[in-house]
């Protein structure tokens, strides 16, 4: 009885014997849909990631310093403006607006970051000091900002 449950009787007594066949297709087949429902949405938890380290903290990555000109750049973002600082000067604060659709206009924020590239080419790292009532989707676009202006090192720390 291959693929059958037997349950002992033997079909004494003039019972019918309790032989069962379990139709194991159906569990297969939800097994399957699931793992694959996994491994495709494995892939959208990578590409949504944000690679963001905390300020202050020990470095990810301990390089020797290089004979390359750079800046401590620190954007202050509060919920009405944002305030850009590299070393000891600081720029024009810049009001946070939205255009007619709602979107986060920053196209001045961008013009201000290709004026630093323009003094600084090498300058890769920025300090982001958000304050707590900083929305995130505000957060997320400005850190977006910054790695599509040459940006990558973006760090994120309180506003304090």
């Amino acid at each position: 009885m291959a693929g059958g449950m037997d349950l002992g009787n033997g079909g004494k007594g003039g019972k019918k014997p309790l032989d069962m066949a379990v139709n194991l297709v159906p569990f297969i087949d939800l097994m399957a849909v699931t793992i694959s429902f996994l491994i495709m949405t494995a892939v959208w938890t990578q590409i949504g990631r944000l690679q963001v380290s905390q300020a202050g903290g020990p470095a990810a990555e301990e390089t020797p310093p290089e004979q390359t000109k750079t800046v401590s750049l620190t954007l202050a973002i509060t919920p009405e403006q944002l305030q850009l600082t590299a070393d000891q000067n600081t720029f024009e604060p810049i009001p946070i607006t939205r255009d007619a659709n709602g979107k986060l206009d920053l196209t001045k924020l961008t013009e201000r970051f290709k004026q630093i590239k323009e003094q600084f080419p090498d300058q890769s790292a920025i300090t982001l000091q958000t304050d707590d009532k900083v929305r995130y989707d505000v957060l997320v676009r400005i850190i977006d900002e910054c790695l599509g202006n040459a940006l990558p090192q973006v760090s994120v720390m309180a506003a304090g």
